[in-house]
């Protein structure tokens, strides 16, 4: 659906200059990140939802680094060389908008505008400004909004410039205000900065449309805490909490169990079936899939995987770039990398770790084996203390196990290498030449006692 007011174009304009100087960091305050993403791109995906015409994003502090975090996304970037308010890095954006656009002003630092209260501002705009406000225990730091003797709204006043009976008021200004393009331009040039900072407030603009008559309407959200910012740590830990408790209520609408949702980070895009079990202290990063029934232990991290219905993850795993294609367990206390892949009924034991490695129905590596750049056929059997030694200093060389091996503990396999179906490799193994199909295969030193033999004491000082 599209929310277009009045029939005109939608342009959204993205306040993203600030330095986040209260963060006390050197990156730009809008790249640091909510849910693991940039609060920036939170709200451009929010912006893309609006169906606009275009998308402008003022940017000053950090722009190199701004637009390189947003590629791929189809903004219009806009450069506040000089940050001389909120006013003045609009005053930047509206060259590139035309005058029979609506123009909605976005905070790049408020990563949770929700998209269905935004298209409730569009598509009650019948006036030529409208603004959301919210109502707050403790309006400290925003700017207050007044209103007339018959209840409109006639100016916001920046906490800094209030008197003592204004900074009482409750009902503040969450920056995010549509306006007619036209008249916004013509408000915007009106604009002055005697003020505590010298700047050009965006809000001023609310002044100037009520002496005109210009009617302004308010709407109040009834959820402030999705339209609160991030101006320090403090407050990106706040809105990190609600972000979290976002998702995991939308992972329980969808039949997902979590045993504490609290303890659950859901830093990605989260796709999960009914009946899937997370346990506490689990981080989702990344894109992750997850079939139904899939269990996911404590203190687990995901990122990038894939995990068929009934795959079970126990406690303590650290899994990158997985894709399992059956039922299988994982873990305890396993670390898969990217590029492992796993067939139904793939036994993955504690203190096992796979990268580019590939499993087929049936095969176990149980405990204590490393698995790398690893084609590993049906029903094989790893010992413990494996490991396929596949990088000779320079290039990286692949193993290659087919179907109904047995490889017994504490080998050794120096890839390149094939070792034929059916073969087994005796314990303590050092295999560097292909060993044969269904025979037996040994290369370890003969045992030897020799005779006589002392052991070493310490000299006596």
């Amino acid at each position: 659906m599209s929310f277009k007011p009045l029939h005109m174009p939608l342009h959204v304009v993205v306040l993203a200059a600030g330095e986040g100087t209260r963060m006390k960091s050197n990156r730009p305050k809008v790249l640091h990140t909510l849910g693991g993403r940039p609060m920036l791109l939170h709200l451009l995906d929010t912006a893309a939802a609006l169906a606009p015409a275009a998308v402008h994003v003022v940017v000053g502090n950090g722009a190199g680094q701004v637009q390189a975090a947003c590629a791929g996304h189809a903004v219009r970037w806009v450069l506040q060389a000089e940050r001389r308010g909120t006013g003045h890095a609009l005053m930047q954006a509206m060259p590139e908008v035309p005058d029979e656009a609506a123009v909605l002003v976005l905070l790049g630092d408020h990563p949770l505008a929700p998209v269905a209260l935004l298209q409730d501002l569009i598509a009650q705009h019948d006036t030529p400004l409208a603004l959301l406000t919210m109502t707050l225990d403790d309006p400290t730091g925003y700017g207050r909004v007044l209103r007339d003797q018959d209840d409109e709204i006639a100016a916001v006043i920046e906490e800094r410039d209030a008197s003592p009976e204004q900074r009482a008021i409750r009902e503040v200004n969450t920056g995010i205000i549509l306006a007619d393009a036209a008249r916004l331009r013509r408000w915007l040039d009106d604009l002055g900065c005697d003020n505590a900072k010298s700047e050009y407030y965006l809000t001023d603009i609310v002044g100037l449309a009520h002496a005109e008559r210009a009617a302004v309407r308010g709407l109040r959200a009834r959820n402030a805490g999705d339209l609160q910012g991030a101006n320090d740590r403090r407050q990106l830990a706040a809105l990190e909490a609600r972000y979290r408790a976002r998702r995991a209520g939308e992972l329980m609408d969808a039949g997902v169990q979590l045993i504490d949702p609290a303890r659950v980070d859901l830093r990605g895009r989260i796709e999960a079936g009914a009946d899937v079990c997370i346990d506490i202290d689990v981080v989702l990063e990344g894109e992750v899939r997850l079939g139904e029934g899939v269990t996911i232990g404590p203190g687990s991290i995901l990122k990038n995987c894939d995990l068929a219905a009934g795959t079970r993850v126990l406690a303590h795993c650290v899994l990158e770039g997985v894709s399992t294609t059956g039922p299988c367990d994982i873990g305890p206390f396993a670390r898969l990398r990217p590029g492992t892949v796993l067939a139904e009924g793939c036994r993955i034991g504690n203190f096992v770790e796979a990268k580019n490695a590939r499993l087929g129905p049936g095969s176990k590596a149980s405990h204590l084996t490393y698995l790398g750049d690893a084609d590993i056929g049906s029903r094989v059997n790893i010992g413990a203390g494996t490991i396929t030694c596949n990088y000779d200093g320079a290039n990286k060389h692949r193993t290659t196990i087919e179907d109904e091996v047995f490889v017994g503990s504490n080998t050794a396999l120096v890839a390149p290498l094939t070792v034929h179906r059916g073969a087994t490799i005796g314990a303590g193994s050092t295999v560097s030449k292909d060993a044969p199909a269904d025979t037996l295969t040994i290369g370890r030193a003969r045992q030897t006692a020799v005779k006589g033999w002392k052991r070493p004491t310490k000299k006596e000082s």
